[in-house]
């Protein structure tokens, strides 16, 4: 009943975090139209508390508000995509260099978990699974340094951004060449080293920036031809 539903701030959480959550399951799509009374019945909250939580996603970049349309998931493009990687880097690399000095025992020892499943999942081709632990490798870093307000920007864009980092995963050869960065990071951070950890960090997301530039090179290739 309508009574019922969740409203106010309460509200807007439920859709703003079901949404991010989708997205990094792959069960919203770029695109893909936001239904107010979709969300509202899907979530238990009220229509209002809906078009509030959208407003804001959209302000974050998640959502694009359509007149007349309604609302629909964002589409990143490439070029778009290298915008935001440019501004996660300069972000990760401090955060990096941060956990390096700041990681708890307990961060350490969950960057060596990750960093282990992360292995497994490459020789077992489990390609979702490595995407999964990629982003929480990069959260767990971002954890440990302290730095609130750059971990809250990179939540924002690591969120838009996350079709394109599974889309990489996916790539051939894509997981040989990123997972020894990725332990570079660990090994850094764990070893309490700040510039190991500024360095691979900075090397990783020339990395991926390389692949993105490559796609949007290619992308432009194909019409051209």
């Amino acid at each position: 009943m309508a009574q019922d539903r969740k409203s106010g701030r309460a509200g807007r959480s439920a859709v703003q975090q079901g949404i991010r959550e989708a997205l990094a399951a792959g069960d919203m799509v770029p695109g893909q139209r936001l239904v107010e009374q979709e969300l509202s019945d899907g979530f238990g909250v009220t229509r209002s508390s809906v078009r509030e939580a959208l407003q804001e996603l959209a302000a974050e970049g998640l959502v694009e508000l359509v007149p007349n349309r309604g609302a629909r998931v964002r589409v990143v493009s490439v070029e778009d995509a290298v915008l935001i990687t440019e501004c996660r880097a300069a972000l990760e690399v401090l955060c990096a260099r941060r956990a390096a000095v700041h990681a708890t025992a307990e961060d350490r020892t969950a960057l060596l978990d990750v960093g282990e499943r992360m292995r497994a999942a490459v020789a077992e081709g489990d390609l979702d699974t490595y995407s999964a632990l990629n982003r929480r490798l990069h959260e767990r870093v971002a954890a440990a340094s302290g730095q609130t307000v750059a971990e809250s920007l990179l939540d924002r864009l690591s969120a838009q951004m996350v079709r394109h980092q599974f889309r990489l995963a996916a790539r051939a050869g894509r997981p040989a060449r990123s997972l020894p960065q990725h332990l570079a990071i660990i090994d850094a951070v764990v070893a309490g080293d700040p510039d190991a950890a500024q360095e691979a960090t900075r090397a990783h997301l020339d990395s991926v920036l390389e692949e993105l530039r490559a796609t949007a090179d290619g992308a432009a290739s194909s019409v051209v031809g």
